[in-house]
């Protein structure tokens, strides 16, 4: 079996230099990187994990908690998480909470707290402060997706700004009669998404010197099925229906596209349909979008949180609050226009 002395001898390096190379540690030069990844791939050499282990005391191994897996948003944001963390030469340990309370005590009183992972990644997970303690103190990082953590580094986007912006295009484009699609309480979470992008959509209207109609209102699931009723009650009767409907995620727009569609409306001619998230299947629908890029946020919080673990940090600074809010943009296509 090919060794790292080997390894060393082929690059013409230090096995302290292959060691640093090999698990992705800083001052290493690029010249040096290059010749010992050439030589190991050369010479066949496969780093022991075991041995990494023993001698550092890491795993290189990061845990990932998220509470679904079956929707969109957590599929990409794990995608991006994912991607680079095999780009850095880290395993995954993936957790799913599926909305269970015991589910959640098992993680975080039990398998967290195994010398297995090095580091805790959340993803619209809010850590509760004794969940938090427990993790900092084996010394673990954490980095969270989705909102403000107390005690914890996070990113995420604005929620209730990126209501208000897809609400104020609307408004640019003479709507006053605008409706909104958004979660029930069922959905919410831990960072109420749902009535943030709403609260912003009411800020928008309030702004513009309009009054919030409770008849141009609707919750849904977050799922097409779920919008395309809820659509269908506020454009339903043609007396009172909005000229427009701001959904509070891409998939809830697809299901409001097809029940105005359904109702013998045109859109954007007679409805404007405006979403958020830049589904994959948003450019097939021709969506107007607030763009959050998931999947670009999933590897910003792996990369923030791995970026760490190089770092001698105190106990003080292991995990501080310390929240980066992620850009959002419109993407403009063609599910809106110009009030007739």
């Amino acid at each position: 079996m090919v060794g790292i002395e080997e390894v060393a001898a082929r690059a013409g390096v230090s096995t302290a230099t292959v060691s640093r190379a090999l698990n992705d540690k800083s001052h290493v030069s690029k010249t040096a990187r290059k010749k010992v990844f050439e030589a190991a791939e050369e010479l066949g050499y496969v780093p022991s994990s075991s041995a990494y282990t023993l001698a550092t005391g890491k795993t290189r191994t990061v845990g990932v908690v998220v509470p679904f897996v079956d929707r969109w948003f957590f599929s990409v944001v794990l995608q991006g998480i994912s991607t680079a963390l095999n780009d850095r030469g880290l395993n995954i340990a993936f957790y799913s909470l599926k909305g269970d309370l015991d589910q959640r005590a098992r993680v975080f009183n039990d398998l967290l707290l195994r010398k297995n992972v090095d580091g805790v990644l959340t993803v619209a997970v809010k850590l509760a402060s004794h969940e938090l303690e427990k993790l900092s103190s084996l010394r673990k990082s954490i980095v969270g997706v989705g909102g403000p953590i107390t005690g914890a580094r996070s990113l995420g986007i604005d929620d209730e700004g990126a209501g208000r912006l897809a609400t104020q295009h609307l408004l640019s484009l003479g709507h006053t009669k605008i409706g909104i699609i958004t979660g029930g309480p069922s959905t919410e979470l831990e960072f109420h998404q749902p009535y943030l992008r709403q609260t912003g959509y009411r800020e928008a209207l309030m702004d513009a010197g309009l009054d919030f109609q409770k008849n141009w209102f609707a919750e849904a699931d977050f799922t097409m099925p779920g919008a395309y009723h809820a659509a269908k009650q506020i454009l339903g009767d043609p007396r009172s229906a909005p000229t427009a409907i701001f959904c509070a995620s891409d998939e809830m727009a697809f299901g409001a596209i097809q029940a105005a569609k359904d109702l013998g409306y045109s859109v954007p001619d007679d409805i404007s349909v405006i979403g958020m998230d830049n589904h994959d299947l948003s450019g097939f629908y021709n969506l107007t979008t607030i763009n959050q890029k998931p999947a670009d946020q999933g590897a910003a919080a792996a990369n923030m949180l791995v970026n760490l673990f190089d770092q001698d940090l105190e106990d003080k600074k292991l995990n501080i609050q310390e929240f980066h809010e992620w850009p959002i943009e419109l993407l403009i296509r063609g599910s809106t226009a110009r009030r007739r």
